[in-house]
């Protein structure tokens, strides 16, 4: 069991992700995205997250469009954010910097 991270916590570990955010409309989600150079390179940011994720067991929600590759994290099996979640953003933003993928505005939710 994976314990829920308070308010603070999530905020402070916020500062050091830059483009996340918490979702105004569902707190207990964490959302980013990331604008690739070209489509290829939005759809291998996927792969690579995909692999990372599979490997951590913990699965974010991917919402592409063109070049926008849209996350959103939350641990559903606990009802909130926890640290899988914020350790997975860092890995996220870790592969998109890799690809030249640059944070940007929040999607449309």
């Amino acid at each position: 069991m994976t314990r829920l991270l308070t308010d603070e916590e999530i905020e402070r570990q916020l500062t050091d992700l830059p483009g996340w955010r918490r979702d105004p409309n569902a707190s207990d989600t964490i959302r980013a995205t990331f604008t690739a150079p070209d489509f290829p390179a939005g759809i291998q940011l996927v792969s690579e997250v995909a692999d990372v994720a599979e490997h951590m067991q913990h699965h974010p929600d991917i919402d592409i469009r063109w070049t926008a590759v849209s996350f959103a994290l939350s641990t559903h099996s606990e009802g909130g954010l926890t640290q899988k979640d914020i350790e997975l953003a860092h890995q996220i933003s870790q592969e998109a910097q890799r690809l030249h993928a640059e944070p940007g505005p929040a999607s449309a939710d």
